[in-house]
């Protein structure tokens, strides 16, 4: 019987393949080393105790369709399109060593004409004229008698919108999670041309099996051709939930500011689990008790636009005489918040 197995990913759904990944993770024997290839359209991928509000700008996301994915390991957020081509190498303890993943990775891109290594923040970079790039990040996660070493490679992703996700809006949230460490980076396309996700999937497959010194037939999955993993289908109801992609988040507050014709408004809002724990509204209004109808609706409510929108709309139904300032109020919540 193979010690190997190599799964090839057809989808470039971010949560079907986070699925894969964790069905493969629960459910592989202990003796046997795993490979997943995959790639993922515009998305953004987060790591599990991060807070998707600090890390990431979500209502550009929103406006440009960009989906929100968190993974089950650590680490930091990235922006994935079809310019990346992620990995995921999982074996059994006490044989487990990332430094052997990383290896084939590394062996695999020499046969690309690829001269990289690995540095300290589990990253690996390329030397050029400008110094030390980076082209592919890592996280980890390990039980007792397993571990699992995924990263992505940047072959020709669009580094501009990379940018363009990862800076959230400026606004003043002190998280209790973790801020990314951002780091200069690089497309390998830079220093081969000819790389595609092809070329780079081949060469870690005989990297792989040249490590092992086994072959095995690759299993290519898709929504329509799913994978024979136990539990897959619920490990990808969770994946796709907002519950795991928002409602995981840590505790954070916000402050929003703003002045009006009408008067000032300070609101602070305490957030835990993407659910509004606690709200204060300050204001020099003439009329305060719409702002404080409001931030008693808001009260045990998902943190989300609709939120927002819904909790005016009450208020307004109370309070019809304030409607003209209600308004004002919502189109600028619907910019001040992420």
């Amino acid at each position: 019987m193979s010690t190997i197995r190599v799964l090839v990913s057809m989808s470039y759904d971010p949560w079907f393949n986070l699925a894969v990944e964790e069905s493969i993770f629960r459910s592989m024997p202990n003796d046997q080393r795993v490979l997943f290839l995959w790639r993922n359209a515009d998305c953004v991928v987060i790591g599990r105790a991060q807070n998707p509000w600090k890390e990431c700008n979500t209502r550009k996301m929103e406006q440009d369709g960009i989906t929100l994915a968190r993974r089950q390991s650590g680490g930091g957020a990235v922006f994935h399109d079809l310019g990346n081509t992620n990995f995921t190498f999982m074996t059994g303890k006490p044989e487990y060593n990332k430094e052997h993943s990383t290896h084939i990775i590394l062996e695999a891109l020499k046969a690309l004409n690829i001269e990289a290594k690995a540095t300290g923040r589990n990253d690996l970079v390329v030397e050029s004229k400008e110094g030390e790039r980076k082209f592919s990040g890592s996280a980890y996660r390990e039980t007792m008698d397993r571990g699992f070493h995924h990263g992505t490679l940047l072959l020709n992703a669009d580094l501009s919108r990379l940018a363009n996700y990862l800076n959230p809006d400026p606004k003043k949230l002190q998280a209790k999670g973790i801020t990314s460490v951002r780091s200069r980076v690089t497309n390998l396309s830079e220093i081969n041309p000819e790389i595609s996700h092809e070329s780079v999937s081949d060469a870690i497959l005989s990297a792989f099996f040249s490590y092992y010194n086994e072959t095995v037939e690759p299993e290519y999955i898709s929504p329509d051709s799913l994978p024979d993993l136990p539990n897959f289908i619920a490990n990808f109801e969770q994946q796709s939930h907002w519950d795991w992609n928002f409602g995981r988040s840590p505790e954070f507050t916000q402050t929003l500011s703003e002045r009006f014709v009408w008067g000032g408004v300070d609101l602070h809002l305490d957030i835990k689990k993407a659910q509004i724990v606690n709200a204060k509204l300050f204001t020099d209004s003439l009329d305060p008790a719409p702002l404080e109808m409001l931030t008693n609706v808001l009260i045990d409510k998902t943190y989300n636009i609709e939120t927002f929108n819904q909790a005016i709309s009450q208020v307004g139904d109370v309070f019809p005489n304030n409607l003209n300032e209600l308004t004002e109020l919502k189109a600028w919540i619907k910019t001040a918040i992420a």
